[in-house]
């Protein structure tokens, strides 16, 4: 695969995810006393049915879109499983306010900069809707957004959460399928038509963003 320009940004972030993970490794991240996900946290997210993290890599799927693949792990320390979460191109959240309930985001895959995205392409396993990751330096289309759902004012780090795709009204799920070689033993991720257990998730390791005192919804 062709290796992908390396941007003063891009750059930013590919040190900023090694630096992430040395935190969390030395168990040096201050957690401090906010319940919410705020803009701009780089977390982990768990399938709270099938116990096992959202994953990409510099794989494409060798169908379909052939865009980059995303899948699931087993593996609560690999650093593949980070994404950061923003807002809309055109409408962006500010960095560290808590991300609303029916919110729309896009979650950006730290190690490549892919937004996961989603279209009506086939998943190459359960024939659900693909899932990928998708973009250029964060860049991407209308198919990386996702509204979160969830039944509060505002996503809880403790909460059971869903993903609807917002350009195709599905949901990010994952049916319990397993991949052969090359990715032996991981999920497959795909997109389902309805909310169904497999489409929980619940943030797990991460680094969260701290709201400032004048933040909407911010420290108090």
């Amino acid at each position: 695969m062709a290796a992908l320009g390396c941007s003063k940004t891009a750059l930013f972030y590919q040190i900023s995810s090694l630096f992430f993970c040395l935190l969390l490794s030395f168990g040096l991240c201050e957690d401090f006393e906010y319940p919410y996900v705020t803009c701009g946290s780089v977390v982990k997210l768990l399938n709270t049915r099938n116990n096992v993290r959202l994953h990409s890599h510099d794989v494409k799927y060798g169908s379909g879109s052939g865009q980059q693949s995303v899948t699931a792990v087993d593996s609560s320390d690999d650093t593949n499983s980070y994404w950061a979460v923003k807002g809309k191109a055109d409408k962006p959240c500010v960095r560290g306010t808590p991300i609303k309930c029916g919110q729309t985001i896009r979650l950006m895959h730290t190690t490549t900069r892919r937004n996961l995205h989603s279209h009506y392409f086939q998943s190459p396993l359960s024939r659900n809707q693909e899932v990928s990751a998708f973009g250029t330096d964060g860049l991407g289309d209308n198919g990386d957004y996702w509204a979160v759902t969830c039944s509060g004012t505002y996503w809880e780090r403790d909460d059971q959460v869903r993903f609807k795709h917002t350009a195709t009204d599905t949901y990010l799920h994952i049916t319990g399928d397993t991949y052969g070689r090359p990715i032996h033993g991981q999920r497959e991720v795909c997109a389902y038509p309805k909310p169904d257990s497999g489409n929980f998730w619940r943030v797990m390791e991460g680094v969260f963003i701290k709201p400032t005192e004048n933040s909407a919804g911010g420290k108090r």
